[in-house]
């Protein structure tokens, strides 16, 4: 009975080791050129910059990072005060790094599923990067004397032999997702595609509809069935979807008590440089056409109220403003799929979505033709 009972805790412990392992990672790393006692970062996305998860120091060329991971997820390695930095992607098990601080490029990551399968994107995706620079090196003086004598043939031969990479990195990389459906790197490069738009959303759907089910639960692959979604919601000729937040002065204003005969919902910002730039032109616009039924929402990406109110004074912005002073995380933002600004939509008298992002005279002859002029 005492071997029996000695057996069930032997097992019981060996169970509690297991689960212990469970989510953790090991992050072994050699780096050449680091004195001792620098610092590794691990570096995860934030909302606005990067997050530090972890940090280790080099000894003897080495460095050594344990922790745990729950959600797979890309992650980078940065050395102190080095600019460059080395994805990879941070899970379970035991990952060997071969940092090279110099070339990127030259870095090599292995030890788990998903980092041997980034290793052969990367050792694929080089290959075209390496002919980019080469072309790039041979062609930036012609490019610079034709810009200068407004050699207009000589400037659109180079931006047309240049965009042939630039396809030929995108097939690369449409390739490995297609081939690759249960690596979570091809998670990534579609969630690239669809917020870069150099994939229709039908096109990625097609792509996400084929991922292994383990991967659908992973935060990057809820977020991008999350633009799908809004995307569908947020289609031409949708009814626009309601929304309220807080004015400037503190009350609550809705989509719906702003729609005019022709309204355009308009993302943008303070920090905003080209928002800031177009904002003379959304003025005179909304001067010359709010009596006849024109009227305007903006929402702004600001954190700082103050900043948000002052910019709406500084630039004469006189129609009805909202924000939830919550940056990119703005859950209108989010409604609305908007990925950059200035994002524009403009809605008829019905409250339907009939154009997005146009500007200046494209803006004008819509809102002409909507008003019945």
């Amino acid at each position: 009975m005492k071997k029996i009972l000695v057996l069930l805790a032997s097992a019981f412990a060996f169970i509690s080791c297991e689960k212990a392992l469970e989510n953790q990672y090991i992050i072994t790393g050699t780096v050449n050129g680091v004195e001792n006692g620098k610092k590794v970062f691990i570096e995860l996305r934030g909302e606005a910059e990067p997050v530090t998860k972890d940090t280790a120091i080099v000894t003897d060329g080495k460095f050594e990072f344990k922790g745990t991971a729950t959600d797979l997820d890309i992650a980078f390695l940065k050395i102190e005060n080095e600019m460059q930095s080395l994805p990879f992607i941070l899970e379970e098990g035991k990952i060997e790094v071969v940092f090279d601080k110099d070339t990127i490029q030259k870095s090599k990551i292995k030890g788990t599923a998903n980092n041997e399968k980034f290793q052969e994107f990367n050792d694929k995706s080089t290959v075209v990067n390496k002919k980019m620079m080469q072309f790039q090196k041979e062609n930036m003086s012609k490019m610079q004397i034709a810009q200068q004598s407004q050699d207009t043939a000589t400037i659109n031969k180079i931006m047309d032999d240049y965009k042939s990479f630039q396809d030929e990195m995108s097939n690369v990389s449409k390739d490995f997702v297609k081939n690759n459906p249960k690596t979570f790197i091809s998670v990534l490069l579609l969630e690239n595609f669809l917020m870069s738009q150099s994939m229709t959303p039908d096109e990625v759907r097609g792509y996400y509809e084929k991922f292994d089910k383990d991967l659908l639960e992973t935060k990057s692959a809820k977020n991008i069935k999350k633009s799908l979604d809004a995307f569908i919601a947020i289609a031409i000729g949708k009814p626009a979807p309601d929304f309220s937040a807080p004015s400037p002065d503190g009350k609550t204003i809705s989509l719906k008590e702003s729609l005019g005969k022709v309204t355009i919902i308009d993302f943008w910002a303070s920090w905003c440089g080209p928002c800031r730039i177009e904002n003379p032109n959304v003025v005179a616009l909304y001067n010359e056409y709010h009596d006849k039924g024109l009227n305007i929402i903006g929402v702004s990406l600001d954190k700082d109220g103050a900043k948000w109110k002052e910019a709406i004074e500084k630039d004469g912005l006189t129609w009805n403003h909202v924000s939830n002073l919550k940056f990119w995380q703005d859950p209108i933002a989010e409604q609305y799929n908007v990925k950059s600004i200035p994002a524009t939509f403009i809605l008829d008298e019905k409250g339907n979505i009939v154009a997005k992002d146009l500007r200046g005279d494209e803006l004008k002859a819509k809102v002409k033709e909507l008003l019945g002029e």
